[in-house]
């Protein structure tokens, strides 16, 4: 046997072993990628295997969810609230964005705030501890006489 055919049948072995600890059938999932793919797509076999191994955490972790719930019975209802991270992910990063901008204002109009706080309260500042300091000695003397 020559060192190509060996590498083949080892690589044949290693995709039979992923195959049987594939959470769904390879053929359905490729199917389902071939469908939504441009034509001119080609998929490595990895990619069919990793694909597949993904579908099945999302599976585990909605299930996951869905043994939050207190019930022994699961419902349509509880089973579109554990799925809505994964179907409205659009929306979700929208949502996002959305929060970061008003955010990045928030930020915006703090900066300019302190800015002006500086700005214009400054000469007051001074002003203001001097008072502070003369009126802080003064009552700590009235202390030292009342004892």
């Amino acid at each position: 046997m020559s060192d190509e055919e060996m590498i083949e049948e080892t690589t044949e072995e290693f995709i039979e072993e992923d195959e049987e600890k594939l959470p769904f059938a390879k053929a359905e999932v490729v199917r389902l990628m071939k469908e939504n793919l441009d034509d001119d797509k080609m998929i490595r076999e990895r990619v069919k295997v990793e694909m597949n191994k993904f579908l099945g955490e999302v599976l585990k972790n909605v299930c996951k969810q869905l043994n939050d719930y207190p019930y022994t019975t699961i419902e349509y209802e509880m089973l579109k609230e554990s799925t809505y991270p994964y179907t409205n992910i659009t929306r979700i990063n929208q949502e996002k964005e959305r929060i970061l901008l008003h955010l990045e204002a928030i930020k915006a109009d703090c900066n300019a705030l302190a800015m002006d706080v500086q700005r214009t309260l400054k000469l007051k500042d001074v002003a203001e501890e001097d008072d502070l300091s003369s009126f802080l000695a003064h009552g700590d003397e009235e202390t030292e006489e009342e004892e």
